[in-house]
């Protein structure tokens, strides 16, 4: 830790995520990085913690109210401004007590309160937003911090007064991801097993369950008698699709949740999937390639242009979920297959997309600011 901080600062980090999966696990692969330095860090968060959040390196947990704030139901926004106000209350309280060098938030309205009480005493704090979209909440949030941490080189909806304070990081991914970075491809041939890898979240897992039963029974007997499909399914929809590959008659594997989803990836030789920025983080670092089904209807179309940036460097192809048809996708899934050569240089695209340093860069910018705050409080002690 540097003399400065080791003079005046604490060593203390507080970081602010709600509790999804796509928050959570940047900030997680932070804080295994800090704890790694010798920080101690803590997360307030959401309820919904629990479900993603067992493995998180935080010495505390914090749980904070917060809500989203919309103007489509106005009578509801005086109960929610009021939700957010004792949000800040009590993210102010547990900043007074623990006393961090600076705050980091990863973006959501379970973010806001605890910026915006850094804020308000006067304690550094940066957002970092994992989307090619600069997220609603950070976009607010933008003009109370000292930086702004981007996963992408371009980031859209970025306030044109936190253009100063914009820092390219990419988007950190945990330790299970960085055990299989740069993963060789595996290698396949005509008469090969063929690895074939799809999930996409709750609302994913749904659509694919729907649809992907439907493309297989469309695909030729030369190819499911050498295919291996991996796919994760709500537990509800488990049944209707082993019933229906059952009778086609090939090699699955079919779970609500894969433990070592870093695993699967990278035995795998093609991924369908949505495009959060965590997905399309995590097959970066790993180096595989996928198509990508954007989650439609988003607010500002984050998972469109996540897509966009990953297909554009050659890693990918996007398929919007609307113009999907099972005959014309098995029919693309049968020409991929037989193209070895262009799904090894996607692979190849895919790694040189991937940041896998993002937690060491997103965790220097969290000391750099922790110094710079302990610099400035020395300063103003000496006489």
């Amino acid at each position: 830790m540097s003399e400065v901080l080791g003079r005046i600062g604490r060593g203390i980090v507080v970081l602010a995520a709600g509790g999804t999966g796509g928050h959570l696990f940047p900030a997680q692969a932070l804080a295994e990085e800090l704890v790694a330095r010798g920080f101690i860090v803590h997360l307030i968060t959401d309820e919904r913690v629990a479900d993603y959040g067992k493995a998180f390196p935080a010495i505390e947990t914090h749980i904070v109210p917060s809500t989203t704030i919309s103007l489509s139901k106005p009578w509801l926004l005086p109960e929610r401004l009021f939700r957010l106000y004792r949000g800040v209350r009590q993210a102010r309280a547990i900043l007074q007590r623990v006393q961090p060098d600076v705050v980091v938030g990863f973006g959501g309205y379970p973010s806001f309160p605890p910026i915006i009480a850094a804020w308000w005493l006067g304690i550094a704090a940066c957002v970092h937003d994992q989307n090619a979209v600069m997220g609603r909440a950070n976009r607010f949030l933008s003009r109370f911090v000292e930086a702004v941490a981007s996963s992408f080189p371009k980031l859209a909806k970025l306030p044109e007064r936190a253009k100063a304070k914009l820092v390219v990081t990419g988007n950190p991914v945990r330790s299970l991801v960085m055990a299989e970075r740069a993963a060789p491809y595996p290698a396949t041939g005509a008469d090969q097993q063929f690895n074939l890898l799809v999930f996409g979240g709750s609302q994913g897992a749904s659509f694919f369950a729907e649809f992907m039963p439907k493309v297989i029974a469309e695909l030729p007997r030369a190819i499911l008698k050498n295919l291996r499909l991996v796919q994760q399914c709500r537990p509800e929809d488990i049944k209707a699709v082993r019933a229906a590959y059952e009778a086609l008659n090939f090699n699955f594997d079919l779970r609500p949740f894969f433990m070592d989803m870093p695993l699967r990836i990278a035995n795998a030789h093609l991924v369908i999937c949505r495009s959060g920025a965590s997905t399309i983080a995590e097959l970066g670092v790993i180096g595989r390639p996928a198509i990508m089904v954007p989650l439609p209807h988003a607010i500002d179309n984050d998972q469109l242009r996540n897509a966009e940036s990953f297909a554009e460097a050659g890693a990918g192809w996007i398929k919007p979920q609307a113009e999907l048809e099972p005959g014309e996708f098995a029919a693309f899934l049968t020409r991929l297959r037989y193209q070895e050569g262009d799904l090894q240089a996607a692979a190849k695209a895919a790694l040189a997309h991937g940041k896998p340093d993002a937690a060491q860069r997103l965790a220097d910018l969290t000391v750099r600011l922790a110094v710079n705050s302990a610099k400035a409080k020395l300063e103003k002690k000496q006489p």
